[in-house]
């Protein structure tokens, strides 16, 4: 069933993407904007196609979290805001549907215009549109907040913010942004850019950590929180957009609450004890095995699988190639062949989960694993030949352990190691020419167990290499203030892909993100082939080019050997209180952003 389901939304998802690229953009206001073609749903649209629009309203959803927070602006760089905070209490121009690739439609907004080009973009405001405080949200509101946040938010922020020439209030509830690069994706962008309200700021450092939470528009405000342990979101009963035909079966709970705690095993213990009501599994061995406790058995918890047809992503081990000894992709390669991803797989999950084999895999925008770049591919990464690591355009596939002691890969290792200068003395320790010994650390968050696990396994197959790798943990404050610093040699990185990946991918890859703080480009790559294809992809018109594109970039991260790839999933798993229902039409990109807790809703019966 489930992959009749997957066949049924790869195919439709594939006409989708040929359609609505041959059609062309129209200069005048619009309902919503799609990356390519137009918007599927209608102007008079009832409500999102995953949504329930007669959803009852009330009841509360708890999570759980390992870690901490000490800031209420998730906008800036200092401090660490609480999860879920910007979607529950802000809101944007433009909000997108989660069963297409990448189309937004107004929600601040009621209307959307730019050109064929896509050389500006005008955004005119809905008259009813007010902050949680009641005060209307104005043009102003809008030219403050993308300027605020473009220049000292943030750095997600500023990349897009560089490309805008001019931005002018054009009416009373009109702002045209006019752009100095060409970038199809800026207008989408720019409608996701959340609004705040300026008149709180006036004054006040916007850089500043803070327990003061920026007003927004949003559906919750904040209630009750001790940092540390609980923020509770509550239900705006005076929000002014719960009768918009996007929100209609959205934000149907009273309450979203999260709690902390220092674990991840505490936060699942908290689950089973019936202190939270819903919980994402990600170990399919643990989904199996452990869901045996009583609530479960009596049915008062309900296990859900939720089906998605987007990219893997990339989750595994990132190197910091801004550390010398990481800067070789021979010694790279070298660490993932060591990296015995069968048995660390049967160990955690049971081998029940595939590996992710690239950053796009799972999609049509992946690569094909150890098959030679061709085509339009081939045509896009050849100006880059010389400077690309082996495998790039050969093909590159990671490596497979043959057995428990992953002999063979050891042995392809220590070889590619004494090519880059490595070699074992006497005592069995790896050294390079002016003797200094192999050794780095692994940094990783306090309670993330079952990474931890896999880094002290991993750390026990160095050392037959010679190598003499340490585990640090420490909690997650201090976990984002040193990869925002990027003062770490390995650490864990999961970067989420969409179906239409865009300028984010600078945000993730770009040469920037070397040296400027804060950037998620965790691995320090500077590639010019990956910017080049960055850009090909943003201004690309047709789908032979942007799959191109994408497929390129997927082989040169790949190829680049940065992270050590663990698992996926082609199904989320959820569980939680039989009370808390979802949908029965589930989106395409399935359990996202946008699916828990937004359309989900309480039944007391």
């Amino acid at each position: 069933m489930k992959h009749h389901f997957f066949a049924i939304l790869n195919s439709a998802l594939g006409l989708f993407m040929l359609a609505a690229m041959a059609i062309p953009a129209c200069a005048e206001p619009k309902h919503g904007i799609a990356m390519y073609g137009e918007p599927a749903l209608p102007p008079d649209f009832v409500s999102l196609p995953y949504a329930n629009p007669d959803a009852p309203a009330g009841g509360r959803i708890v999570f759980g979290e390992s870690g901490s927070f000490d800031s209420l602006n998730p906008f800036i760089l200092k401090g660490r805001a609480p999860w879920g905070q910007s979607g529950l209490t802000t809101e944007t121009l433009l909000g997108r549907s989660y069963d297409e690739p990448f189309t937004l439609y107004g929600v601040l907004a009621e209307s959307v215009d730019t050109d064929d080009a896509r050389s500006y973009v005008e955004f005119t405001l809905r008259p009813e549109a007010k902050f949680s405080d009641g005060s209307p949200v104005t043009a102003e509101d809008v030219l403050w907040s993308f300027q605020t946040l473009g220049t000292v938010g943030h750095p997600r922020y500023l990349n897009s913010w560089t490309k805008i020439a001019k931005s002018e209030i054009t009416g009373p509830r009109s702002i045209r942004f006019t752009f100095n690069t060409q970038d199809r994706e800026l207008p989408l962008i720019l409608g996701l850019r959340p609004v705040l309200k300026k008149a709180q700021w006036e004054g006040k450092d916007f850089t500043e950590s803070t327990l003061e939470a920026p007003i927004g528009s949003g559906p919750y405000t904040i209630g009750k929180y001790e940092t540390g342990r609980f923020i509770s979101f509550v239900k705006n009963p005076d929000w002014w957009g719960k009768d918009l035909p996007f929100n209609r079966g959205r934000q149907n709970l009273n309450e979203v609450r999260y709690d902390y705690f220092g674990d991840a095993g505490v936060v699942f213990e908290a689950f089973k004890a019936g202190e939270l009501t819903s919980y994402r599994e990600t170990n399919a061995a643990k989904w199996d095995e452990q869901y045996n406790f009583p609530a479960v058995l009596s049915g008062d918890i309900v296990k859900s699988e939720i089906p998605h047809s987007r990219p893997s992503g990339i989750d595994g081990f990132v190197m910091n190639t801004r550390r010398p000894f990481f800067a070789d992709w021979r010694v790279r390669q070298a660490l993932i062949l060591a990296f015995n991803f069968e048995q660390i797989n049967t160990t955690i999950t049971g081998g029940a989960s595939p590996r992710i084999q690239s950053y796009f895999s799972n999609s049509i925008l992946g690569m094909e694993p150890g098959k030679p770049a061709m085509g339009r591919e081939l045509e896009l990464l050849q100006p880059f030949a010389a400077d690309l690591p082996p495998g790039t355009i050969e093909g590159y596939a990671l490596p497979v352990a043959q057995d428990a002691t992953n002999r063979k890969g050891i042995r392809a290792a220590k070889k590619l190691l004494e090519q880059a200068g490595w070699t074992t003395d006497d005592t069995g320790v790896l050294r390079n020419g002016d003797g200094k010994p192999f050794t780095f650390d692994i940094l990783l968050t306090n309670g993330a167990s079952e990474v931890i696990t896999i880094a002290n396994m991993y750390i026990e197959a160095l050392k037959t290499l010679g190598i003499n790798a340490t585990l640090t943990t420490i909690d997650s404050a201090q976990m984002t203030e040193r990869t925002n610093a990027y003062d770490f040699d390995m650490t864990h990185m999961i970067r989420n892909m969409s179906l239409s990946p865009g300028n984010e991918q600078t945000f993730y890859w770009g040469s920037a993100g070397v040296t400027e703080p804060g950037s998620r480009n965790l691995m320090g790559m500077n590639s010019p082939a990956a910017e080049a294809m960055i850009a090909t992809l943003l201004n690309a018109k047709s789908q032979e080019d942007f799959v191109a594109s994408v497929r390129a970039l997927d082989r040169i991260l790949t190829a680049g050997r940065y992270v050590i790839p663990f698992w996926f999933s082609k199904f989320s798993r959820i569980a939680h209180v039989k009370q808390l229902k979802y949908p029965g039409t589930l989106p395409v990109y399935g359990d996202w952003p946008g699916f828990q807790p937004d359309v989900w809703w309480y039944d007391p019966n």
